[in-house]
């Protein structure tokens, strides 16, 4: 049962129990600089006080600590994610949803598919269907051009992309939509760890893009999720 608990307090941490209250959503845990122990210490009270888990972040490593003591959690290893449970097709309070789209993630490549699962999972967490489309950069155009259909009937698409950062201004001018833009970090020198792909999304000519921080899978996921469950 959900605690009537604000806060449930920790020796490192002040679990924030009331934000599924305020936002329909709890508090996700961050594991990257947190201990495993940290980790699992968190999940337990959040688990413990009726709220369903998300953890980011997560190497292979502290995956594998972590699942021994919380073994109900399920790992997606190219996510970086530790979850339990997900809802499929639910909206907002676990209400069935009466949309007909899915929030539909989009990769310009192979590359940048880690930041990808990142938002997938994480919008899946949140009760949406998710589809992908993976590989599809304005380097071969056709691609794109070929799913026109499929990236229209989304409710949001959320595109990720490294190198030039182009995609999302491209698809945005196919589908009536809201995009939401996910610069990466992968690409060369020039590219400045993702800067240059923020820049260009920031700048897009395109209206209706939305740009979320560099390899911000989660972000990315989380704000197509709410904008998903306004729809139904």
């Amino acid at each position: 049962m959900p605690s009537s608990r604000k806060t449930f307090e920790l020796p490192f941490a002040k679990v924030d129990l009331h934000r599924n209250l305020r936002r329909h959503f709890p508090e996700v845990i961050y594991a990257k600089g947190k201990s495993s122990a940290q980790v699992v210490a968190i999940a337990q009270a959040l688990k413990r006080n009726g709220q369903p888990v998300l953890i980011t972040k997560v190497s292979a490593v502290v995956a594998k600590l972590v699942s021994r003591q919380l073994p109900w959690l399920t790992y997606f290893p190219q996510a970086g994610i530790l979850a339990g449970p997900i809802q499929r097709g639910k909206g907002r309070r676990g209400r069935a949803s009466r949309k007909t789209g899915e929030v539909l993630v989009v990769t310009a490549g192979t590359g940048d598919i880690p930041v990808a699962e990142e938002a997938a999972v994480t919008a899946q967490w949140m009760g949406q269907p998710v589809g992908r489309l993976f590989d599809v950069g304005v380097a071969g155009l056709h691609r794109v051009l070929k799913n026109q259909r499929r990236i229209r009937k989304a409710r949001v698409v959320v595109v990720v992309a490294g190198m030039d950062g182009v995609l999302p201004s491209v698809i945005s001018g196919l589908t009536p939509c809201p995009v939401v833009a996910v610069p990466t970090s992968v690409g060369y020198g020039a590219s400045f760890r993702g800067v240059a792909p923020l820049l260009t999304m920031l700048n897009s000519c395109s209206p209706g893009v939305a740009v979320v921080n560099i390899d911000n899978g989660f972000g990315a996921g989380y704000l197509a999720a709410l904008i998903a469950g306004n729809h139904r």
